[in-house]
């Protein structure tokens, strides 16, 4: 019998209380504490054989990243040039948008390369993984199969047959014999992680953990997992739709939100080199309340459509609905366009849409939005051959944005005419830029610029 004290922890956010509670105290969730064992267990070194002395940061040798690339371009770049040997990175996502189907590309392409690789399925069968192999086309003979969910078994495994990448499907499916609790509870994901951790560090073995989101969209189990790994990549998309967008939120080895634009295709997913083209394909021209923006995701220069729809409200309280767009963003900026502009928009539907299923957070979208918005009020279409980039302040001003010249260039290479930025962005140009740049302060005076009547 294992003995050891009791104690509820809960399965959202990791709270952990003496006694079981019904609500959680601190995320607020409803019967998420559950009951776990705790064992007192002996502390192990994360890398063995390490001094524990502390010594001068000067002193410390340099050690260059080695990485390898996986043949996938998209994901290489993500990843910040290839994979480095020992990292961890943690793969979160819906259900059925291609989780295991890019890491099992991935492996064969690994595997092709002559590099041995482990994938470990906890929630398929050996058979079941290998009908998906055939499929996708990435039979290898250096792509190994292990069906197995003991922790310890797996180590066992990893030792014996020493791969390069092993690849975990799913982190949640995993336990500690030794420790109380269900697979996917706090404290079996917390130290299944923990032990691939030190393997990882110590033998140079670079996991892919692949984990189950919540309906949240967060990686589900408690927010330490995302901190002990080195790497942390969302897939973003509607698995309905043919195009999904693989984004880094954390990188130790590379910048962070970086994305990679990928197709579902019935050999799996193919990567999309030019995504601003794919994106602005089934653009209409002419239409009211469409404008096209240059957003940057990482060091990617992205032009995206924003849509927007404008109609009068039958209900007392005006519905304002977002896709692909931050919703308090949007009640700012209406309430900027009726207090600088003048657009009676309290009493109108609103509806904002980010085409093709990508998801723009940053500001530099912000003039484009109320343009969008206004071209739909007023029933004016802005010009098809024109790009808007600019942050629009409180105070209704066009502000400034970074690397304002790649998104220039972007636009130009699309075959963009024109393109509407913030008089602060005018200068500092190079050359090469043929397009017409035109420079407002204001967007009272970017309205009157992109919606003259015809």
């Amino acid at each position: 019998m294992v003995k050891g004290k009791i104690r509820y922890v809960c399965q959202s956010c990791g709270y952990v209380a003496p006694k079981w509670m019904g609500k959680c105290p601190d995320c607020e969730q409803w019967n998420s504490l559950v009951e776990e064992r705790q064992i007192s267990t002996k502390r192990t070194r994360m890398i063995q054989g390490r001094s524990t002395a502390p010594i001068s940061i000067t002193q410390v040798a340099s050690e260059s990243q080695i990485r390898f690339a996986t043949g996938i371009e998209e994901f290489d770049r993500i990843l910040g040039g290839g994979v480095v040997p020992g990292s961890l990175v943690l793969v979160g996502g819906d259900p059925g948008i291609g989780k295991s189907t890019l890491l099992l590309q991935v492996a064969s392409m690994l595997s092709a390369d002559q590099r041995e690789v482990l994938y470990i399925s906890g929630e398929e069968s050996a058979a079941q993984t290998r009908q998906r192999a055939e499929r996708l086309g990435t039979l290898s003979e250096k792509l190994l199969i292990l069906t197995e969910v003991d922790v310890e078994q797996i180590i066992n495994c990893i030792e014996n047959v020493h791969p390069r990448v092993a690849i975990v499907d799913s982190i949640q499916t995993l336990y500690q014999p030794e420790l109380a609790g269900a697979p996917g509870s706090v404290g079996q994901i917390r130290e299944c992680t923990g032990r691939l951790l030190r393997l990882a560090k110590s033998r140079d073995v670079a996991f892919f953990l692949i984990g189950h989101v919540t309906k949240s969209g967060a990686i589900a189990g408690p927010r330490l997992l995302e901190h002990m790994v080195d790497t942390v990549l969302y897939f973003e998309g509607d698995r309905h739709h043919a195009y999904r967008i693989l984004r880094a939120v954390k990188n130790r080895f590379g910048p962070t939100n970086e994305i990679g634009i990928f197709e579902m295709g019935p050999k799996g997913l193919v990567e999309v080199s030019n995504p601003s083209e794919i994106f602005l394909a089934q653009r209409g021209e002419n239409v009211a309340g469409s404008v096209v923006v240059g957003s940057l995701e990482g060091t990617r220069p992205l032009l995206v459509e924003i849509q927007a729809l404008v109609s009068r409200s039958n209900y007392s309280m005006p519905q304002r609905v977002v896709t692909g767009v931050e919703y308090g963003r949007l009640v700012m900026l209406l309430a900027v366009l009726e207090k600088k502009c003048g657009l009676r928009l309290g009493s109108q539907d609103v509806f904002v849409n980010a085409a093709g299923g990508i998801r723009v957070d940053e500001p530099a979208a912000d003039l484009g939005i109320v343009t969008a918005i206004a071209s739909s009020f007023r029933d004016r279409p802005v010009n098809t051959g024109t790009v808007v980039i600019g942050e629009v302040g409180l105070g209704g001003e066009v502000r400034a944005v970074s690397h304002s010249e790649k998104r220039v260039r972007e636009a130009q290479k699309l075959g963009f005419k024109r393109c509407v930025i913030s008089q602060g962005n005018i200068s500092g140009f190079s050359r090469g830029i043929s397009m017409e740049v035109v420079g407002v302060k204001t967007i009272r005076e970017a309205l009157d610029r992109l919606l003259k009547a015809s």
